[in-house]
């Protein structure tokens, strides 16, 4: 099998969908010429014109309410912002249009748009351009939040969320994007809601989403050779999350880490270990354990960031103490 990296997957996606239906247009800033932000447009607008790769002036409302009203018509937008940080700036389209409109309108209207932002920390990129706010969107019903950790997911996951009925939020960890990884040229897909086990193991299990997902592949190979095996389950959709998976690892290892590049405070891992305290309490062998950044704003300096941040030993030092 061939390997690509992930923005390569990411572009042949949207390539293929786009071809696939011609309902399906790309909006955003610079994704155009420049081929977007991290380049993974790059080379669409030659291919598809104009009308179907719109640019956008700065304004991440517009991009989000532009792509709200054209679902809403029939269309299928692929919009991006281009740092996750900067959808703040378009909550109200969102989260009070796109999240409800099924709802309000009992089911007769759509919303089948895809928000692509990249998000989680880099060398450099200081407290504006590094945060992971995933757990915002999981608040909101009616959004769909998908997280891939590899080219494969990645690919096949963007294609079905394209053709979902409902608004989905697509994160992209940055430092993703060069990661190569097995992708087949024939057509597949990757069902949302469902976790995948990443790595089997039978003394802790890791629940995990996106760069994290590889930090803790990492760290079971470091622990394997201490006699102690980690499994680790990559949830990939975040909302709504596949608690069939997670509940069914904790019975068989009795122990729970649940690793995350955001803020512990009030981060998505909270709610799983709520699930799973109240679920699965009679099979833990252990109190379920958080890894996760500290509770700051994300440093710019590259020894505060490195210290900010979740990595391999963190996960290795926890399960070894369960252990």
């Amino acid at each position: 099998m061939r390997k690509i990296t992930y923005r390569t997957a990411l572009n042949e996606a949207l390539y293929e969908e786009m071809t696939r239906d011609a309902t399906v247009f790309l909006i955003g800033q610079d994704i155009g010429t420049y081929g977007g932000a991290f380049r993974v447009t790059d080379g669409l607008l030659a291919k598809f014109g104009t009308k179907r790769v719109i640019e956008t002036p700065i304004s991440e409302a517009a991009i989000a309410g532009a792509a709200v009203g054209a679902a809403i018509m029939g269309t299928k937008p692929v919009a991006e912002i281009m740092f996750q940080d900067f959808s703040t700036l378009a909550m109200d389209q969102i989260f009070n249009c796109g999240a409800k409109m099924r709802y309000l309108h009992a089911g007769l209207v759509k919303v089948p748009m895809v928000i692509r932002m990249p998000f989680g920390a880099m060398v450099g990129g200081g407290a504006h351009h590094c945060q992971s706010i995933e757990a915002m969107f999981c608040h909101m019903p009616g959004i769909i939040v998908v997280v891939p950790s590899t080219p494969y997911d990645a690919k096949g996951l963007l294609k079905l969320s394209i053709r979902d009925p409902n608004p989905i939020i697509f994160l992209e960890h940055k430092l993703l994007y060069g990661v190569q990884g097995d992708v087949p040229k024939e057509e597949y897909t990757v069902p949302l809601r469902k976790a995948e086990i990443k790595r089997q193991g039978k003394h802790v299990t890791v629940v995990t989403w996106g760069l994290m997902v590889n930090k803790a592949l990492a760290a079971a190979v470091e622990l394997a050779e201490k006699g102690v095996e980690l499994e680790v389950l990559d949830l990939r959709t975040l909302y709504p999350f596949d608690k069939e998976a997670i509940i069914n690892s904790v019975k068989k290892t009795g122990k729970l880490i649940i690793a995350h590049e955001a803020c512990k405070t009030g981060g998505f891992g909270g709610e799983i270990a709520a699930i799973v305290s109240k679920e699965a309490f009679g099979y833990l062998d252990a109190p379920i354990e958080r890894i996760a950044a500290l509770d700051t704003p994300v440093p710019f300096s590259p020894p505060l960031l490195e210290f900010f941040l979740p990595n391999e030993k963190n996960i290795i030092d926890v399960a070894q103490a369960m252990v």
